[in-house]
This record gives C-alpha cells, structure tokens and sequence, in this order.
C-alpha cells in the first residue's frame, strides 16, 4: 500500500476548518483532488500541528519550515515521524507532494525502516507542479 504525504500551504481559510479544506491554494487543491481520486490513504503535513488527517480540524496559522532553521526542522521530523509510526503498519511506500524542507529529514528515516520514497514532482517548479496535477487529475 503507499501513503501519501501532501505538505500545507500558506493560503488558509481564516477559520478553524477541517485540514482538507483549511488550506485553499490551487497547489494543495490540486494535490487532494489527485489523491482523493487515487483512494489512497493520505495526510498532511502541516509546519504547525505535523502530521494531520485530512478530517481533522484544525485552526489556521503562519508557520512553514522554509523559514526553520535546521534544529528546528529536524525536531519537526522527529514528531511527525513519532505521530507517523503507528500508521505506517501495511504501507510499503511513501509518496510525497512536499517540499525539500518537508521531506528532508523523513526520507532518510523511512528509508531506514524499508519503506520506498516516491516524490513524483521533485525539481518542478510551482507552475510545473500545477500542470503535472492537472495532468494527473485530467487524465
């Protein structure tokens, strides 16, 4: 089974929403529509709160890792990682719809625990990004 990770964007609704809908940017919309028509699992993977469920509510923030320093991405990491263990029972890849800072220090430990790393839209720029999911959506 793979799981994917798609990672949170700066637009937001400006209230307390659940994650799926709380982030409104054409690249996270676009990212949800392409793994809600996969019916597979995902989550988010949100600066503020880590690892999130699509349904969970949450309330809207203004954090990212672009602007972390590394201790602080690496701690990031470490909590995600904890809250991402349990779930990681049957799933033999992990594909990422996130950023380098986002997938930095995820990678090298999922890799460690056997588990194959797919980031489909690594390199591409924004728009590149947007075009590939709409690809992917429209078939």
């Amino acid at each position: 089974m793979s799981l994917y990770l798609v990672s949170c964007v700066s637009r937001k609704m400006p209230v307390p929403a659940p994650a799926k809908d709380l982030y409104t940017s054409q690249l996270f919309r676009k990212a949800r529509i392409y793994v809600e028509n996969l019916g597979q699992p995902w989550l988010i993977l949100s600066a503020k709160y880590g690892l999130v469920s699509p349904e969970q509510v949450i309330t809207p923030y203004d954090l990212t890792l672009n602007t972390m320093g590394t201790s602080e991405r690496r701690r990031w990491a470490e909590g995600v990682l904890s809250q991402l263990q349990p779930r990681l029972a049957g799933v033999e890849e992990v594909v990422f719809l996130a950023g380098q800072r986002y997938r930095e220090f995820l990678q090298p430990a999922l890799i460690q625990r056997g588990i194959r790393i797919s980031v489909p839209m690594s390199g591409l720029k924004i728009g590149e990004q947007l075009s590939w999911l709409g690809a992917q959506v429209n078939g």
